[in-house]
């Protein structure tokens, strides 16, 4: 399955906010079994592409924007990004050649908003915030998401494969047969969640789904409790991987609330992974990593298997971090 986002990236670091990336050692993360690191305002964000996505939003903060313009501007980068096939327009299509999008985002006081399957929409995000601030509702999905962006006087993009995807899309009409590889294919949503100065809160998701889905696939990162949940009062959680596998379990809210029962970040993060391989339909098959920070600013990160990194930007520096694995 050419074109697809590898699951397994090495990590990086690099100094700090303002200057440019260019280049990092790795950076194993800590188990549970040590002393939490607290830091605040902090952004993290899933996979190598939340480097650029961190510093956009430590952009935003550092002029005076607030933590849900942070996290929404922020993976705006990751959905304008052309060589990316999991996100954004660009992304690798669905079994009828159609990219459909998905995206989240929410506040910490529980305001949230939500599209799902929507086509032409180029920021995803930016619509689901619509939804939150400007409907009664927390989702609208195909083409009543497409409407609503229009009467929004969101322009609608041209409905053609980028030529990364086309190719891949080309190549596995070849055989057209579906059959998910671990580590290899395509889900590798981003997932940001940030805390400000004050202690407020905010996370968003976007994606293009999985490869190659069903036509009307929807994953995780549009379901608020399931790829992102988040509350000022505890912390914040995303997700990324196999989402159906994060949706058995609704995964971001339950290491939300696991934190509020005393958990640390880390430690909810194992047991989410924990309660994920126990309810797996198909773990030989099944990725899933998460991402959690608490109100303090400790976070902690796990996944299933090895290769699920995450990007920190805070006021000493940004770098991307190794998470740990239930498989070692």
């Amino acid at each position: 399955m050419e074109g697809r986002r590898k699951f397994i990236k090495l990590s990086v670091l690099s100094t700090i906010a303002s200057l440019p990336l260019t280049g990092y050692p790795k950076t194993p993360f800590a188990s549970s079994g040590n002393a939490p690191v607290q830091y605040k305002p902090q952004v993290l964000s899933t996979w190598n592409h939340g480097m650029p996505a961190n510093d956009k939003a430590w952009e935003v903060l550092g002029s005076g924007g607030t933590i849900l313009d942070a996290v929404e501007q922020g993976v705006m980068v990751t959905e304008n990004d052309l060589s990316n096939l999991s996100v954004g327009l660009q992304g690798l299509p669905d079994r009828e050649g159609i990219v459909t999008l998905d995206a989240s985002i929410m506040k910490g006081d529980g305001s949230c908003g939500a599209v799902a399957f929507v086509r032409q929409v180029k920021h995803p995000i930016s619509l689901a915030r619509k939804v939150m601030e400007k409907t009664p509702h927390v989702m609208i999905v195909g083409e009543g998401a497409r409407q609503f962006a229009l009467s929004e006087g969101m322009p609608m993009e041209a409905e053609t494969l980028s030529p990364n995807a086309k190719e891949a899309y080309d190549r596995w009409k070849e055989k057209a047969n579906y059959q998910p590889i671990i580590n290899i294919e395509n889900h590798d949503t981003i997932g940001m969640i940030g805390l400000d100065k004050d202690g407020s809160m905010a996370g968003s998701c976007t994606t293009s789904g999985l490869a190659y889905k069903m036509h009307g696939r929807v994953g995780d990162s549009p379901i608020i409790g399931a790829g992102l949940f988040v509350d000022d009062t505890v912390g914040a959680a995303t997700a990324t991987g196999l989402g159906e596998e994060v949706i058995r379990i609704c995964g971001a809210f339950l290491i939300v609330e696991l934190m509020r029962q005393g958990r640390t970040p880390q430690e909810a993060c194992e047991e989410a992974v924990k309660r994920a391989v126990a309810k797996s339909k198909d773990l030989e098959n099944t990725q899933i990593g998460f991402l959690a920070m608490n109100k303090e600013g400790s976070f902690g990160a796990h996944a299933i298997r090895p290769g699920f990194n995450f990007a920190q930007h805070h006021q000493n520096g940004r770098k991307l971090i190794d998470s740990g694995s239930w498989f070692k």
